[in-house]
């Protein structure tokens, strides 16, 4: 299968799934969200299933969802612990570009305010800083672009996200 996905990772906060469904409308591509198809599948939200399998159960069940993934010229967004799943990644990095909203944590913690009943699969003491200091540097090891424009609209950064997609082929 050709690597004709625009794949998003980053942060909770970090406008994946904003900017995705932007890219989507204009590039014509199907949308697809892993937070979203992991709830169609297993019919609860993500915090119903934080609460009931815990943070690894969860991780668990995301690896699952995305490895069913299998398409081509779509734009998927990816849960924010995705990375934690070499499996995953290295599907989702069979299929496409990996693209890294590199968001800076104040702004994270601005956009997502109280993340206690936000789904975040992580350890109930983990701080969101320290979530952030150990993720980062693993969205930074798999991307093939990075960008990081959070002071721009998402129309700008999805805009910017076709134009380095482009110099690249």
């Amino acid at each position: 299968m050709a690597k004709s996905n625009i794949v998003l990772i980053g942060m909770a906060g970090a406008g994946k799934s904003t900017i995705g469904r932007i890219l989507a409308s204009q590039l014509n591509f199907p949308f697809i969200d892993s937070d979203q198809l992991i709830e169609q599948r297993e019919n609860k939200s993500l915090q119903t299933l934080l609460d009931s399998e815990g943070y690894l159960g969860l991780r668990k069940i995301e690896e699952e969802a995305i490895l069913t993934i299998n398409t081509s010229n779509t734009v998927i967004a990816t849960g924010g612990s995705a990375i934690y799943s070499e499996k995953a990644i290295t599907h989702l990095a069979g299929q496409g570009v990996l693209v890294f909203l590199d968001v800076p944590l104040p702004l994270i913690q601005q956009r997502i305010g109280d993340y206690s009943q936000r789904g975040l699969a992580k350890p109930k003491a983990q701080t969101l800083s320290a979530l952030y200091n150990e993720r980062h540097p693993l969205y930074q090891q798999h991307a093939n672009i990075t960008v990081s424009k959070s002071d721009c609209k998402a129309t700008e950064i999805a805009a910017d996200i076709m134009r380095l997609i482009s110099s690249q082929t």
